[in-house]
């Protein structure tokens, strides 16, 4: 496969798994900031490659051999951002962009040699679950900080924005992978809340609280 076509498959993996349903070309095209026309060239030759179900003027679906090939570009590509994270120390904001081009690298023995040698991680410094050599994923049931009631406590165990601003704001409020947080209140008024995290206490908004994930304890 090319770059292009990875990248494509990578972004259709990554559009079902969030809505567990067939996607739109459109969908396709915003995500990969193209045209439609463009999406559906590219769809034509994935599907002749067996890699996905695709008919004119219906949602488009991996096969199971592109379901595959997905997650091993997914499992490259988190597979890096913990090595360069947990190895050569770079922050969890600046890993994404280095990952992009190292997820193309073709060698498998090379990625299963890498795997081995951090240990087997199951999930990346965001928290995203890592698919095995055999695409299998070991999911854990997290909810967003937002859904939890007063008194709750979890553990972070991944964050829903990626962005590079999110997770630098969150270094600045050292809040991190790991982190114990309660939820001490909820303002009705514009759902902030306010949280006991580490053994101190800070307010946070809505839109921060509905982007970290955690693991009821």
């Amino acid at each position: 496969m090319t770059f292009s076509e990875e990248n494509y498959l990578k972004s259709i993996y990554h559009l079902t798994t969030s809505n567990d349903s067939e996607v739109s070309t459109n969908a396709i095209a915003e995500m990969m900031e193209t045209k439609a026309s463009s999406v559906t060239d590219m769809l034509k030759k994935l599907s002749e490659k067996d890699l996905v179900n695709y008919k004119k003027y219906q949602g488009v679906s991996l096969t199971e051999n592109g379901k595959l090939a997905a997650k091993m570009i997914v499992r490259k590509h988190r597979l890096w951002e913990v090595f360069l994270v947990e190895k050569l120390n770079f922050s969890w904001d600046e890993v994404h962009d280095i990952a992009e081009q190292l997820e193309h690298i073709k060698s498998e023995q090379l990625i299963n040699r890498l795997d081995d040698f951090l240990g087997n991680p199951t999930e990346d410094p965001h928290g995203d679950p890592i698919p095995d050599a055999n695409g299998r994923i070991v999911k854990i049931e997290k909810h967003l900080l937002s859904e939890l009631t007063e008194n709750q406590t979890g553990i972070c165990v991944g964050v829903k924005d990626t962005s590079s601003e999110f997770l630098k704001y969150l270094d600045k409020q050292e809040i991190a992978l790991g982190s114990q947080i309660e939820l001490l209140s909820k303002e009705s008024f514009d759902l902030s809340v306010r949280i006991k995290i580490d053994g101190r206490e800070l307010s946070i908004s809505n839109k921060i609280a509905s982007n970290l994930f955690v693991k009821l304890v």
